[in-house]
């Protein structure tokens, strides 16, 4: 059967579907709604071809005011903004859920990435062999953070999720009634949420898709390429961040992290429960009938009737499943055995666990908490440190780390950081014991700068009496320095006696994170890209040499500036020189939603991740190195996109024009998640402080995408300019890493818009920084459209770029009521008496524009 292209299954699943859905929701009966829905195409359509007539905002609303509007009065038009957002936030729910519908149709899942694709590749090449080793060794573990990036509350998660279904299944009257319900429920939290909240919110998410999807693909494998045969590997490890990750977030508790453990073992036991339930109506034959029934009613205790108490170990339930399948194989003609094996399979993926939740805590905190510690000892009897530790060499300081012991207690501290920072040691024990050893075995430290670190992170278990704790001390570097110099700091880790004996007993394997989000905003687009990789083959290099399994742990976000785009691209671009035996990512905000929401994008993205691991060691083992001169041409273009970002980092209008020109400080005023948007509690803004996913926001609100692309036109000009440009052209069709790392920033460039912002060019103060952006954003459009040989930016990603526009249209009304409010405010503070309370509401709906801006960029970006 002839199957559509992509672009033209969008159009007909998603673009007509949205249309035709859209206008059954303009004739909802609502107060206003029906009004809102005639004005917003109006409105749509004077800032479509207004823009183009280089008008401002303020005189694209203006003129819709003075011409549509019956009244001109100021609290009128304020009522007609906000409606107007309501509406739009609800449109692209709408959107959203078409879209997750059409999933399964529009992309091909069982094509190139697929499963079925690695199995058939690996029949047709005859290395299955090969491929069966590889799948007993490789992981992809995937970590849900409750980093804030989305503003949809439960209830329209729930809403999305119902209406995705109705319209699979072209349910009109349920889509009717999901709409008017959707009309009728708040988008916004009156609160902010607690880490407990976003664990519960995200837990969903483990619960409803991952349980599922993770279950069944390695159910595929086991049957169709290990023929039956178990896997013992568990091929896909799921993380867990909300209620663990300490870094600034005063708000995460030891009690918090003790609960969403709990919670998580929890929700795993009911899983289990509901299949054996389902599994009781099938295995009715004599012995095994009581058998089922037995596990059933210690599963049903352990989850409904348990203050914590379980009432049945892992390993019993695992020996009384195998005891099942087994007499169900000799007695009953192996009926249903299948069921039983999907059950085992997800037992060996989860245990008791369900997910690893991860502690993660600042260096800078522990660096605090250690002031604390040596002043303790100093009044005490047996006091380990000697007296000008503070003063020592770090080298002098790793050897006193190396050797202590102690028996810390937190409530012998007055310190609240110091307290807690031990307890959540305790913590880990605590989980340890009752989910298992993987329920936390991982302590992050972010900010990661030194060996000494590591081994202050290290030497506060021993502290603590954990002697050989089955912990992972996991490094996390993130700045540009920092990343240069990675495989020095792990060098001194591993010729520390004491450390090397814990990676001995750790089966000598070392996970190390590397952070994009910051090194983006530290370092630019090209030299945080790069300097990662460099830092992944010289960290592979140091381990290599010492015997050591490295394993990398990237924290990537949903944009190409957090490392986000087509992230599946960049591991099977790796070459031999980068240890790539597991895929380790983090999964934030509303790309959990977009690419891991519903049962087909979950296995489509994990697939594609796993088939990438594959790519890069069974079927195309030894290619993509990049030769010295290929490196020579990246370490060129990361120096001079460095050079040209630190400039425009150093800019004295450089903060001033993200204080007052863009949206950043009202991050904080959303309820959108439970960590502070900076580090720090000063009033000033201190660009070190400030976190990624604000600063990268920041810029996206605007439609200037800064962090994606700046820096790479003036890399790539050199080259042209000095008659180079065969050379990078070369390294575009021949490394898979270059081309994807471009095509990345293509889709930042796709998502700018500086129409919205060109009134900024006129401004006295401003108007020269916005032009170094814009000609910045000029000059990157021209030439990656010249190595990629475009007409258009994305025209190799059709239904993609489709996708983005359609989206962007939806929110050109809401971004230019957004640069309106901002005005309004900039205009109401410079009169002689400003109207504190009118700016209050201006402010609240530049607040409010924040939600739909964020939400409508779901797609990686």
């Amino acid at each position: 059967m002839y199957t559509l292209p992509k672009l033209e299954r969008f159009n007909q699943n998603v673009l007509s579907k949205y249309h035709i859905y859209n206008s059954v929701f303009i004739t909802l009966p609502f107060d206003s709604v029906d009004n809102t829905g005639v004005l917003l195409p109006i409105f749509t359509e004077l800032c479509d071809s207004g823009f183009k007539k280089q008008k401002t905002p303020t005189e694209i609303f203006d003129f819709f005011s003075d011409k549509y509007m019956h009244s001109d009065s100021e609290k009128d038009k304020i009522n007609l903004m906000f409606h107007f957002i309501q509406y739009i936030e609800r449109q692209i729910v709408l959107f959203d859920a078409i879209e997750d519908a059409a999933f399964p149709v529009v992309n091909n899942m069982e094509g190139r990435g697929s499963l079925r694709d690695i199995k058939e590749k690996s029949d047709v090449r005859g290395n299955k062999e090969e491929l069966i080793n590889f799948l007993e060794n490789f992981n992809v573990r995937t970590v849900l953070t409750a980093h804030p990036t989305q503003f949809y509350p439960g209830s329209v998660l729930g809403i999305i999720n119902d209406l995705t279904e109705a319209i699979r299944t072209n349910n009109l009257l349920e889509i009717k009634q999901l709409l008017a319900q959707l009309g009728k429920t708040p988008f916004i939290q009156n609160e902010k949420p607690n880490p407990y909240d976003e664990a519960v919110s995200l837990i969903w998410y483990l619960e409803n898709v991952f349980y599922n999807t993770s279950g069944e693909m390695v159910h595929y494998l086991q049957k169709n390429v290990f023929e039956g045969e178990s896997i013992k590997n568990p091929l896909i490890k799921l993380g867990f961040w909300p209620g663990g990750d300490r870094d600034g977030n005063p708000f995460v508790t030891t009690e918090i992290t003790l609960k969403v453990a709990e919670r998580l073992r929890t929700s795993i036991l009911k899983c289990y429960y509901f299949e054996i339930r389902s599994l009781k109506r099938k295995l009715t034959f004599p012995v095994v009938d009581s058998l089922v029934m037995e596990l059933e009613q210690k599963l049903y205790r352990s989850v409904f009737y348990s203050k914590g108490d379980i009432f049945i170990t892992l390993e019993e339930f695992k020996l009384q499943l195998n005891k099942i399948k087994t007499i169900v194989i000799d007695q009953h003609q192996s009926l249903y055995v299948d069921q039983i094996d999907a059950l085992l399979i997800r037992i060996n993926l989860f245990g008791f666990h369900f997910a690893t939740l991860d502690i993660r805590q600042n260096s800078k905190i522990h660096q605090s908490v250690f002031y604390d510690i040596v002043d303790y000892y100093s009044k005490s009897k047996e006091n380990i440190f000697p007296e000008d530790y503070f003063q020592l060499a770090d080298d002098k300081k790793l050897e006193v780390l190396s050797t202590l012991k102690g028996n810390l207690d937190a409530a012998d501290f007055e310190n609240e950081m110091t307290r807690s920072t031990i307890e959540s040691i305790q913590a880990i024990k605590t989980i340890q014991k009752n989910n298992g050893e993987f329920g936390a075995n991982r302590y992050i430290i972010s900010n990661n700068e030194s060996a000494l670190n590591v081994m202050e992170t290290f030497a506060l278990f021993k502290l603590c009496n954990w002697e050989n704790a089955t912990v992972d001390i996991i490094p996390l570097f993130e700045s540009v320095d920092d990343l240069h110099n990675a495989h020095l700091v792990m060098e001194q880790l591993y010729t520390n006696p004491e450390y090397a004996q814990h990676l001995e007993n750790k089966d000598k394997r070392q996970t190390i994170m590397l952070g994009f989000s910051d090194g983006t905003k530290d370092g630019g687009y090209m030299m945080a890209n790069w300097s990662i990789y460099k830092a992944k083959e010289a960290l592979t290099e140091i381990s290599r040499k010492y015997g050591i399994h490295v394993i990398f742990f990237d924290g990537r976000g949903g944009p190409p500036a957090r490392g986000g785009g087509k992230t599946h691209k960049f591991y099977a671009s790796l070459g031999p020189n980068i240890e790539n035996n597991e895929i380790q990512i983090t999964i934030q905000g509303q790309t959990i939603s977009s690419n891991f929401g519903t049962l087909d994008s979950c296995r489509y993205n994990l697939e594609n991740l796993l088939s990438a691991g594959v790519a890069n060691q069974v079927f195309n083992q030894g290619q993509n190195e990049l030769s010295k001169d290929e490196k020579n041409i990246l370490d060129q273009m990361a120096e001079l996109g460095y050079e040209k970002y630190l400039s425009f980092k150093n800019h004295p209008k450089f903060i001033p024009y993200l204080e007052q020109m863009s949206t950043l400080k009202y991050y904080a005023k959303t309820n959108i998640g439970s960590r502070p948007s900076k580090r720090s509690k000063s009033e000033s803004l201190d660009f070190a402080d400030l976190r990624a996913i604000p600063f990268v926001g920041s810029w996206s609100q605007l439609k200037q995408n800064v962090p994606g692309f700046f820096g790479v036109g003036t890399a790539l000009k050199h080259f042209e300019n000095t008659n180079q440009w065969e050379k990078v052209q070369a390294l575009y069709d021949n490394s898979l890493f270059f081309k994807t790392l471009l095509e990345n920033s293509m889709m930042s460039l796709a998502k700018s818009f500086f129409p919205l912002t060109a009134y900024m060019s006129k401004d006295p103060e401003f108007g020269a920084f916005w032009q170094i952006i814009y000609d910045e954003f000029l000059e990157t459009k021209r030439l990656l459209l010249k190595i990629a040989g475009h007409a258009e930016l994305m025209e190799n990603y059709p239904d993609g770029i489709a996708s983005i526009q359609m989206r962007e249209r939806i929110v050109l009304p809401l971004l230019t009521i957004q640069q309106y409010a901002l005005l309004k405010i900039s205009e109401l503070n410079k009169a002689e008496n400003p109207d504190l309370n009118l700016i209050k509401v201006y402010e609240k709906i530049v607040t409010r524009s924040l939600f739909g801006n964020t939400n409508a960029s779901r797609n990686s970006a």
